[in-house]
């Protein structure tokens, strides 16, 4: 098993955390649930494939489970699998949207978010959804200068704001698995300054701007390593973060990556939203952000067949980049170039399962990105090798694939290679396949 298959303290599923909680086994589990239901079969792997297949168990196996872990078996019938499961920890939303309140969620993301393993969202449906319709329509609070602790200027801020751009590189140039624990380090010495320091109110709000860029990238970094319900937390105290500095772009930005979490599980219609409310929500911007926030909607809308709406978003996208850059861009938007139009163009396409279209785009993604964002090469040439699949083309679609492998070592990314294997588990079996399994063996074991 290489150094890059799951990691074994990534908590997959509800049901693998409570397992972890409580000391038990697959077998464990599945001899209590048999104990009740005298009619199964004590096998370990049931236990196994309701956690990593996504199988549901049926209807008896539940209520056992159930009333092992004292659950009221009418809440089976009002929450679905495995929602209902009581996998404690929740996720605060409750914060006040102002500067105290910010400061409270980034301090409970820090002290929450690096210990929390679950490799599996935490919001979902409407209460994720809900968070975000409120930040569109809540109204920023005036930032309030503080006159306790030691003073801090301008130029204290413009420091700590020099170092974001070599945080944002290490995390894309070397994965999330090897960046969370600096970012997580370089956020709670805001939060710290923040809480502890005497400021202006202009001061303030870019000390507020600054925890949201930060918690933005934390959040991703853990989205990179698989660890969703830590990226869940970082991203609400950053949101919080962005709302206290009254800076709806950022705001917008985070939501953006909230609905690209929420693609990735397959919930398309919250993905939707959250996309629908970043760019709703976000006022005024500079036309390469404004091509940004449509390109999310638009993978939403392929994801859920909307083959005319997600064209029309992409066409909007694209007259939009034609204008160029602004002085007006915000800071983070630098990545947003025709390399990421085209891979997220391409992305669409592929969703809708128009493969040469895809092919097309993302070949010219590739052609336009730069050779340093090597786990954006990695994502792009996943991308491109399955809709070469689609196309046919096993042969090709392998070998792109045995390209990636190398990329993956060099920018560790769970993301990256749980989409590989999804890929290659797609292809038939062939002497392509054999070959390029024998790459694979190099960072993990694969599946099908």
């Amino acid at each position: 098993m290489g150094d890059l298959s799951r990691e074994a303290s990534i908590l997959a599923h509800p049901l693998s955390y409570i397992r972890a909680q409580r000391g038990w086994t697959y077998q464990d589990l599945v001899d209590m649930i048999a104990d009740q239901v005298g009619n199964m079969a004590r096998r370990r792997e049931k236990a196994w494939r309701w956690e990593h297949w996504g199988i549901v168990p049926d209807r008896e196996t539940q209520l056992a489970l159930a009333e092992i872990l004292d659950v009221a078996p009418e809440k089976l019938d009002l929450i679905p699998w495995p929602e209902w499961l009581p996998d404690g920890d929740p996720i605060r939303l409750d914060f006040p949207w102002n500067g105290d309140g910010s400061m409270f969620a980034v301090e409970d993301a820090l002290r929450h978010a690096l210990p929390d393993r679950r490799g599996f969202m935490r919001l979902t449906g409407c209460t994720l959804t809900g968070f975000a319709e409120v930040w569109m329509n809540v109204e920023p609070a005036e930032a309030s200068a503080t006159f306790y602790g030691g003073r801090i200027g301008d130029d204290f801020v413009d420091q700590m704001e020099a170092g974001l751009p070599r945080l944002r590189l290490l995390e894309a140039a070397y994965g999330g698995q090897r960046a969370c624990r600096l970012l997580d380090a370089e956020l709670g010495m805001v939060n710290e300054v923040l809480s502890k320091s005497s400021y202006t109110s202009g001061v303030a709000r870019r000390l507020h701007a600054l925890a949201a860029e930060l918690g933005r990238v934390a959040g991703f970094a853990c989205f990179d390593a698989g660890l969703h319900s830590a990226a869940q937390r970082y991203w609400v105290a950053a949101v919080h973060a962005a709302h206290a500095a009254g800076d709806r772009v950022q705001g917008a930005n985070i939501l953006k990556s909230m609905s690209l979490q929420c693609h990735d599980f397959g919930c398309f219609g919250e993905a939707l939203r959250m996309a629908q409310c970043a760019r709703e929500g976000v006022g005024q911007v500079t036309p390469r952000t404004a091509a940004m926030l449509a390109l999310r909607e638009a993978r939403a809308r392929a994801a859920m067949g909307e083959a005319g709406e997600c064209e029309r978003l992409i066409a909007a996208a694209d007259k939009l980049i034609g204008l160029g850059f602004s002085e007006d861009d915000p800071a983070f938007i630098g990545y947003f170039d025709e390399a990421e139009f085209h891979a997220q163009a391409g992305s669409c396409y592929l969703d809708l399962g128009w493969g040469r279209h895809a092919d097309d785009h993302l070949t010219s993604a590739l052609e336009r990105l730069p050779r340093t964002k090597v786990r954006d090469r990695a994502t792009y040439l996943t991308r491109r090798a399955d809709a070469q699949r689609g196309l046919g083309n096993v042969e090709e679609a392998a070998a792109l694939l045995a390209g990636v492998v190398s990329l993956v070592q060099q920018a560790p990314s769970r993301r990256n290679v749980d989409r590989l294997l999804t890929v290659r588990n797609r292809l038939p079996a062939s002497a392509a396949r054999r070959e390029l399994d024998e790459h694979l063996n190099s960072i993990t074991s694969p599946t099908g």
